[in-house]
């Protein structure tokens, strides 16, 4: 096909002679036969031979998720997978035995002969591709049963080796096979080579697949749950296959689309493809052709397929489900319904009154595309216009078509620039009608006019584009849609632009920060120079702390200067000013917010962390031998350690927040720590808490990573201090382990490399450079009021001392005299385990805290079954039972928006 470039922008006429250059040579008024014109394609990048189809992916998703739930069914049920066992075994056994050896027979035979015959007629259809496919994932699928096999045997719960095994009926002392090795590989190769779309194979092997699984349960050589797991994988390998290496692309081509304009009565001559601006987005919108005809002006022509169909499915899914009365469509169309619906569009959208694309024509392209023939229009879209082109009266315009099509409540819901084109007269016009809705209600109305507001502010200014707004639609439907004025309302494309302007403003006022520091540091080290001699003076420390106020003031007014509005922010201010009494509250959208998604999913990863530390436990000995009055003191240590921890945060904060408010954060954390490594999910609750109380972004980091600095070197300092305390004589054996040892080295290598590195330094440099430019001003607003301080460092210490003394009281109610521990001990175990568990990746620190506590207790003398309960008693105390007051504080402060 040859290769064309932009299509003219002349739209009417017949195209000339140069860009027909099959007809140079016919004389005037000839028509040229068949066979020429079928020689003409239409211009388009060359299609990819495969394509990974997302309609394969959510099936391997899906078949992963069932095995997944099979087995945790049978791991959970043992009691009902035996019962259901054993009545599918009485009632199969009751099976005529001829029957049994003859349906044994065919299925043995059949499940062989199918397959093969099956690829015997593929090749010689000349699909060899498909069988090659076949094959690929069978042999997946025998090592995947493979696998499965070998983990059943030797690593799986005797819950799952009995729901997927029994003696065998030649060998009472061997197994029958957890997945059949032959059985997955026939299903995997039936499905990858698409033997489902032809119904007659399709009936014939499962025929064939129904009669081996009927007589491997009546012989006893199989499971029910053996059986649907090999069905899974098979199903699963397959699809995993076809997604990996691709499906055949069936899209049509350009001389399918020439050929499918044939069949409605055009005579085409070429065709040129046109590129998506945001292929992501609108991949669903289908692929654009400008076509020209022998006779007439020329077209643009939409083809929509499958894959092209399926392109934003999960986006579009998630859409549907976390937003309410967003959509009234399944997010996955047919074929038909997609041209039903585009076709209904824009019909609407013209007898409303709107410029839009006028439909002439629609038809199928094979089984897998339909096209639709549009009037081609011609002209540039609003994003493709320079800025001094878009004048008042085109803003105005583009608000006259919202508002034809919102006179008969047809909603555009898709009203970014490349939907919005400006013809050669400076009409507008609005294509890309399919996501629309007719009988919209008010929500999906107000949100197109939030959204054609967003767009065109951020090519003219907030100013202009609701001064264009009001004239056309007056004060009060502007006003109404301020709710809807969020970023979650707006398309994909919107929020992008959006974000990146964001950063830009976030990288501008870093900038300025860092430039006021540069500026103050050389003002004050002169200074400082000046007054070395008398630095103990009164006067010379009034003067240093001057400077650090007019230091910590310059950075302050560059922050002010160097912030900008938003972009919806200024909008919302332009039509406050008209009215001021329009609502502002953002309305609520969202039916399944992503944070309640979150906590659901770590509500569960907590129980089943908690279920699997307990189940392990046996409890009796525990409550019977334990001391509950040391137990008691345990608990109340652990519960004074969230004041300690509230103190420790609010001495870095000079700002005035509430104090029992960020105890419950700090409560809340416990839940979260859960879900995140404890080095993290403290940092990011603390910081948020503290931007919702009121403190600036930068400034509730800063504070954050102040309180962390000085954590951790009061850590080290105490940890230095008990050990010393200790004495060698008691801890001989707690030296740096291998795995600590290894942990150095690979750091100091990971140092070395970033150090060497030139990309990798100057990266680092710049992350540190703007940590320390609102740290270190941070820090001296801290220690210009040293009760801050003071409170600061003191809960840091009664945090630490709170830990040490509850993990003591554990260990002595479990202990006697004889067994007891010096205090000092205790704090160099806790210190060393709390270190190892913020390091590990795991949530709560969970398996390495309690490993190191349970060793480094036995390695200051206390003995092993006193340790173990001990430890255990301590994490129950500090990590898994203030789970739940946990979560209900972190609900309290999500709905008090403090969180």
């Amino acid at each position: 096909m040859k290769q064309q470039g932009a299509h003219p922008e002349d739209t009417e006429g017949t195209p000339d002679a140069s860009s027909r250059p099959d007809t140079a040579e016919e004389p005037d008024g000839a028509h040229r036969d068949v066979a020429h014109i079928d020689e003409v394609e239409g211009d388009e990048p060359l299609l990819p031979a495969r394509v990974h189809r997302p309609s394969d992916l959510m099936r391997l998703v899906g078949g992963v998720l069932a095995v997944v739930v099979l087995l945790a069914i049978a791991a959970f049920a043992h009691g009902t997978t035996s019962g259901l066992e054993q009545d599918i075994n009485k009632g199969t056994g009751q099976a005529p035995d001829l029957l049994i050896k003859i349906a044994g027979l065919a299925s043995s035979i059949a499940i062989l002969l199918v397959p093969v015959a099956f690829a015997i007629e593929r090749l010689i259809k000349r699909d060899g591709l498909r069988i090659a496919d076949g094959v690929l994932a069978a042999v997946l699928a025998h090592g995947v049963t493979l696998a499965t096999d070998l983990w059943v045997a030797r690593a799986a719960p005797d819950s799952i080796q009995d729901a997927l095994t029994q003696p065998s009926p030649g060998d009472i002392h061997a197994l029958t096979d957890p997945v059949h090795g032959y059985l997955a590989p026939v299903i995997a190769y039936m499905t990858a080579v698409g033997m489902s779309r032809r119904p007659r194979w399709r009936a014939v092997l499962w025929v064939v697949l129904l009669l081996d699984a009927f007589s491997m349960l009546v012989t006893g050589y199989t499971t029910p749950f053996s059986i649907i797991l090999t069905v899974l994988i098979g199903w699963t390998v397959a699809y995993g296959t076809l997604y990996a290496v691709g499906s055949p692309n069936v899209r049509p081509t350009g001389r399918t689309l020439m050929a499918g304009l044939r069949t409605v009565g055009f005579r085409p001559v070429t065709a040129s493809r046109e590129e998506a601006a945001d292929a992501a987005e609108s991949g669903d919108r289908g692929r654009r052709y400008f076509v020209t005809l022998e006779d007439g002006p020329p077209l643009d022509v939409t083809v929509v397929d499958r894959e092209q169909q399926a392109q934003g499915f999960f986006y579009r899914a998630w859409r549907n489900l976390a937003l309410r009365g967003f959509a009234t469509r399944r997010s996955l169309q047919s074929l038909r319904q997609a041209l039903e619906q585009e076709a209904l569009l824009a019909y609407a959208a013209i007898a409303a009154g709107a410029n839009a694309p006028k439909l002439i024509a629609t038809s199928e392209l094979g089984p897998d595309a339909v096209m639709l023939v549009y009037e081609h229009t011609g002209g540039h879209t609003l994003d493709s216009l320079a800025d001094e082109e878009i004048t008042d009266d085109l803003l105005r315009d583009t608000w006259h078509q919202v508002k034809a099509l919102q006179s008969r409540r047809i909603a555009h819901r898709r009203l970014v620039g490349d939907a919005i084109l400006v013809d050669r007269s400076g009409t507008v016009i609005l294509t890309d009608l399919r996501g629309g809705e007719i009988a919209a209600g008010d929500l999906l109305l107000r949100m197109d006019i939030s959204q054609l507001l967003v767009t065109l502010g951020l090519r003219v200014g907030a100013e202009r584009a609701v001064a264009s707004a009001l004239s056309v639609l007056g004060p009060d439907a502007v006003a109404d849609c301020l709710p809807m004025l969020q970023p979650i309302a707006l398309s994909r494309s919107t929020r992008a632009t959006l974000r990146r302007l964001a950063r830009e403003r976030a990288e501008r006022e870093r900038e300025a920060v860092l430039e006021a520091s540069r500026h103050s540091r050389p003002a004050r080290a002169h200074d400082a120079d000046e007054s070395r001699p008398a630095v103990l003076d009164k006067a010379g420390k009034k003067a240093v702390r001057a400077e650090q106020r007019a230091e910590k003031r310059a950075i302050d007014e560059a922050i002010e200067e160097a912030r900008e509005e938003d972009l919806l922010s200024q909008i919302r201010h332009e039509v406050l000013r008209i009215r001021p009494q329009a609502p502002v509250e953002p309305a609520r959208l969202e039916r399944v917010r992503p944070r309640t998604l979150i906590s659901l999913i770590a509500g569960a990863i907590g129980a089943y962390f908690l279920l699997t530390q307990l189940t392990h436990i046996e409890f009796g000995p525990l409550i019977s031998n334990a001391e509950w009055g040391w137990v008691a003191a345990a608990m109340l240590y652990s519960a004074l350690s969230y004041v300690a921890a509230a103190m420790a945060l609010l001495g870095f904060v000079p700002e005035r927040v509430p104090f029992l408010r960020t105890v419950a954060a700090q409560v809340a954390g416990s839940f979260v720590k859960i879900v995140a490594p404890a080095a993290v999910g403290g940092v990011a609750l603390n910081t948020r808490f503290l931007q919702r109380a009121g403190v600036r972004p930068g400034l509730a980091v800063a504070s954050v990573g102040a309180s962390q600095l000085f954590g951790l070197g009061c850590h080290i300092l105490m940890l230095l201090a008990f050990g010393y305390l200790t004495g060698t004589e008691k801890t001989p054996s707690l030296s740096p382990s291998r795995t600590v040892i290894g942990g150095l080295l690979t750091v100091a290598v990971l140092v070395l490399v970033v150090t060497s590195v030139p990309f990798l330094r100057k990266f680092v440099v710049t992350r540190v450079r703007s940590l320390f430019a609102g740290v270190v001003p941070r820090m001296l607003d801290v220690l210009q009021r040293p009760q801050k301080l003071i409170t600061g460092i003191g809960g840091m210490l009664l945090l630490t001392a709170c830990f040490v003394m509850c993990l003591d009281a554990s260990v002595r109610a479990f202990g006697d005299e004889s067994t007891s521990v010096s205090i000092a001990s205790v704090a160099v175990v806790f210190l060393a385990g709390n270190a190892l568990g913020s390091a590990a990746p795991t949530p709560g620190g969970v398996g390495a805290v309690e490993a190191t506590l349970t060793v480094g207790l036995i390695a200051v003398g206390l003995p092993s079954e006193v340790a173990a309960p001990a430890v255990l008693l301590f994490r129950l105390l500090t990590l898994w039972l203030p789970v739940l007051p946990g979560w209900l504080a972190f609900n309290h402060l999500t709905r008090k928006a403090a969180l």
